[in-house]
């Protein structure tokens, strides 16, 4: 199996050199830059199978470098791992990466994290399934994009790709959120269930724009219906 190999963007040295020597342990090929510059350039000049971001950082702040890792490769999972906690924070995070690590954090933690990203991104690239029809919207689960009249006109991330699956797989049933959340994220803790109303919310404005036929209804403390 090829070794995965991850970009970390981080400018604590010390924090970096850890995170660096525990994931090599485990079997990823790591590399480290400090700043988000320097991490767009390695980014530019290599492939790497997922990327971890400080959001704090000098000259170029993690989100500003997820944006900008975004526009080259819209598939690439980002982790975000920062102190910063506060809702909106999580919120534009989530809106932009994949997951949302705050610290302090336990390597085991954030190794559970990588591998369940990795996981996900790993069965949408291998889903057979061919595009399927929502209302006037085409969803190809494997190119991640919604196309409208033969013109794509969204691009998803990992994640939405799941919920969607999903919500699709339930069409006109309810898609229990506990079962979602233990499928997609691997716990329904708290955290993890405001992370996927963000992701609802998404792909709610989404359908809203292209095709306000397509409803996700809230099923009150069960979950969620798709309806078109």
């Amino acid at each position: 199996m090829e070794t995965c190999k991850i970009l970390l963007a981080e400018d604590d040295v010390n924090l970096g050199k850890v995170l660096t020597t525990y994931l090599e342990a485990k079997g990823f090929s790591v590399m480290h830059a400090n700043n988000g510059e320097v991490a767009y350039e390695m980014f530019c000049a290599n492939t790497f199978g997922i990327c971890l971001v400080d959001v704090m950082m000098p000259i170029q702040d993690g989100f500003t470098l997820a944006e900008s890792i975004r526009k080259v490769d819209s598939k690439i999972p980002i982790i975000f791992l920062t102190a910063k906690s506060m809702q909106e924070d999580i919120l534009q995070g989530l809106s932009i990466g994949d997951d949302y690590v705050t610290k302090p954090f336990s390597m085991e933690v954030l190794l559970a994290r990588i591998q369940s990203v990795l996981r996900r991104v790993s069965n949408v690239d291998g889903d057979p399934n061919k595009p399927v029809q929502v209302g006037a919207l085409s969803f190809d689960p494997n190119k991640q994009t919604l196309s409208k009249n033969g013109e794509v006109v969204e691009k998803l991330t990992t994640r939405e790709v799941e919920l969607l699956s999903m919500l699709i797989e339930k069409k006109n049933e309810i898609m229990e959120r506990g079962y979602a959340l233990k499928k997609i994220w691997g716990d329904d803790s708290f955290y993890n269930a405001r992370s996927m109303d963000v992701y609802i919310a998404k792909l709610r404005h989404k359908f809203n724009e292209h095709d306000p036929s397509i409803k996700i209804i809230n099923v009150h403390s069960i979950g969620f219906k798709l309806v078109f």
